[in-house]
């Protein structure tokens, strides 16, 4: 039946009206609390709109009502870079941690009094969303809080995240995804039904509700979210977390409506007694409470430390205890050398998880406590994760023996030492095979020189077999030499072997964090990378040169300088640099002159010829910018196989699309421009 055009305009305005007031509803019931219609009058215009657009299907659009549903089939979930990263807090456990805090900002500040502003620490998923012109474009996981995953699909079946802002503006916001306490009841009694696993927590719930694959799944599993945290502020005028959580509300997002303001610690206990009281009435889990100085000139006067803001801490509520009994006592050795101690134990369930297994931290704290074989104990989660020794209970004690610390390493069999200052016990053995083998699961790892698919397993096998010894070795190795490893064929190792290859290519700062060195973490590595440029230059430069720059203190100088000043240590970095490992900070050699100087450019779709790390620290050597969304800013895409939304996005508007052979071939006329 043909439709005439009046059918269709008219069809156009019933839909408009019809997603107006859907929307409308569901922000007064989502974000609000506040609904204002039954549901079976919610269910009847849904269904009317349903309707129409079955009829004139070129009418959906993607921020109707009707798409909170799901409904697509994701690949994977592709890795988004975090311009400005999404950094944790340091955590407090007591008032008078509070209290330390407290003196420690206004010394800092050189003032008398400072307010704060209280929220609830929501026990979800850390989340940013991006807006752009008022439209939802992105949305991606915290990930290790520089790189995170795109979840925008996933994300756009939660109702409570606008796809339109209630004012057409661009900024980012962060917050957390969250299953309420009802939602989590009712899914893990859906899936005893259907004979399926339950989820131990809420947490863990949200958690993997966001990372499944159909968002159909995930739009069923009722998530909501609260927001607090604006990252990229563009034309919102808040001087302040009070008054930017105010801000936010008139832009249609979520906000937690218990945030308070205070003037001092009592204020600020006073808050974390009473939520502590009402934290099993609430519709949500939190775990804590999260202090922030509340004036944002104040916050940028504090600014922060390598890990933590210093203007925010959030205080943890005391963890559930449970008493279980000490079964052995395991020890493992680390890459540092550092042996830890581990309590296998009756498994017993603490704040929502079954555990079997306690960190017992080093030989002192087992002293300390008198922890023998056998003992009944109380354990607790620290910060509601780790499962830690609390108690032990001496009168239910059977045995006599105190346990003996051990004297010789468990892998290597060499003597232990103490080293000053330290209570851990420590093998000293360079050549110890447990030390060797962590050196290098640490160097592949995602953080360092992120080699795909070198796991544990892979890298215990290549020092079985006596392939590798160190991490020189492993650019020595030849496709063959994997086949050497049991259930590796010809297409893994040529896969294990690609990818070694690919990483010599990686930046400065994923190496100088990769070779392992105590006290350097991955954001002290790239401060050191964009000062210095170059290896050779952190290795020459003296206590003094590496103090002075933001962040880095003494602790982390003297291990830099201690580790340079190493015989074996100048071998290694010779050894890399024969075998062709880019010893350069990439991001320091912008070229004012290439043709991608200035541009901003998006990566898309499954890369052949480049891993998208490579391509886009490539393409920010020669001054590109490189983004995880498509907008009328983008100057062009480089657009791989199975490319999606960000291809067809490009395409309406007129954006250039390059493919992996045309990149190259304007790569090679760069080079010879």
């Amino acid at each position: 039946m043909r439709r005439s055009m009046m059918s269709i305009q008219s069809a156009k305005k019933q839909v408009a009206a019809l997603k107006e007031q859907l929307n409308k509803w569901a922000h007064e019931y989502y974000v609000l609390d506040q609904p204002t219609v039954e549901d079976f009058e919610y269910d009847r215009i849904y269904q009317q709109l349903v309707a129409l657009e079955e009829q004139f299907p070129e009418l959906v659009t993607s921020d109707s009502p009707t798409q909170r549903v799901g409904g697509k089939i994701l690949s994977n979930f592709e890795k988004v870079t975090h311009e400005i990263p999404m950094m944790s807090l340091s955590d407090v456990f007591s008032k008078e941690e509070i209290i330390a805090f407290d003196a420690r900002v206004k010394k800092l500040l050189n003032v008398s009094q400072v307010d704060y502003c209280c929220e609830l620490k929501i026990d979800g998923l850390a989340i940013s969303l991006r807006y752009e012109n008022g439209h939802f474009v992105r949305g991606a996981t915290r990930g290790n809080g520089t790189i995170g995953e795109n979840i925008t699909d996933n994300l756009k079946t939660v109702k409570s995240i606008p796809y339109i802002l209630q004012q057409p503006a661009s900024f980012e916001v962060r917050g957390e995804c969250y299953m309420p306490k009802a939602s989590f009841v009712a899914l893990n009694q859906t899936r005893e039904e259907e004979g399926l696993a339950v989820f131990a927590n809420p947490r863990n719930a949200a958690a993997g509700s966001l990372r499944q694959l159909d968002t159909k799944i995930t739009s069923k599993r009722n998530l909501s979210t609260f927001l607090y945290t604006v990252a990229d502020f563009g034309p919102l005028k808040a001087e302040s977390q009070s008054a930017a959580l105010k801000e936010l509300q008139t832009y249609g997002l979520r906000v937690n409506p218990e945030f308070r303001l205070v003037h001092n610690v009592e204020e600020i206990w006073e808050y974390v007694e009473e939520f502590h009281e009402k934290r099993t009435t609430l519709p949500y889990e939190i775990d804590g409470i999260v202090i922030k100085v509340n004036s944002f000139a104040q916050q940028e006067q504090l600014g922060y430390t390598v890990k933590v803001p210093r203007f925010s801490t959030a205080y943890k509520f005391p963890p559930e205890e449970v008493e279980t009994e000490i079964l052995d006592i395991e020890w493992t050795v680390g890459r540092t050398g550092v042996l830890t101690p581990t309590a296998v134990m009756t498994p017993v369930k603490v704040a929502g998880t079954t555990v079997s297994r306690a960190s017992l931290h080093n030989g002192d704290f087992i002293q300390q406590k008198d922890i023998r074989l056998g003992d009944h104990v109380l354990i607790f989660k620290a910060g509601d994760i780790i499962p830690e020794v609390a108690k032990v209970f001496t009168e239910k004690r059977t045995t006599q023996e105190p346990y003996l610390l051990p004297t010789n390493c468990p892998v290597c069999q060499s003597q232990l030492v103490h080293l000053d200052e330290e209570v851990a016990l420590r093998c000293i053995n360079p050549m110890c095979p447990a030390q060797l083998a962590e050196g290098l699961n640490h160097f592949v790892s995602r953080n360092a020189m992120n080699i795909d698919g070198l796991g544990p397993k892979i890298i215990q096998q290549l020092f079985e077999k006596k392939l590798v010894k160190d991490v020189a070795d492993l650019y020595r190795l030849k496709v063959e030499d994997f086949y050497q490893l049991d259930k590796v064929k010809e297409k893994s190792a040529n896969n294990f072997y690609t990818a070694i290859q690919q990483s010599k290519n990686n930046s400065l700062e994923h190496l100088l964090f990769g070779l392992g060195i105590r006290h350097v973490g991955a954001k002290a590595a790239k401060i050191l990378a964009a000062h210095f440029g170059s290896l050779e230059k952190i290795a020459e430069a003296d206590v003094l040169e590496i103090q002075q720059l933001e962040t880095i203190g003494t602790t982390i100088a003297d291990s830099l300088t201690a580790y340079f000043a190493k015989p074996e240590v100048a071998i290694l970095i010779s050894e890399l640099k024969e075998l062709g490992v880019n010893l350069n900070y990439l991001g320091a050699a912008a070229s004012s002159d290439s043709i991608f100087s200035g541009k901003t450019i998006v990566l898309t779709g499954k890369l052949e010829q480049f891993t998208r790390e490579d391509l886009k620290q490539l393409l920010e050597s020669r001054g590109a910018k490189v983004t995880g969304s498509v907008s009328a800013k983008t100057d062009f895409v480089i657009a791989g196989s199975d490319a999606g939304s960000k291809l067809v996005k490009a395409q309406q508007l007129d954006i250039p699309v390059l493919t992996e052979d045309d990149f190259k071939q304007q790569l090679q006329e760069d080079d010879h421009a």
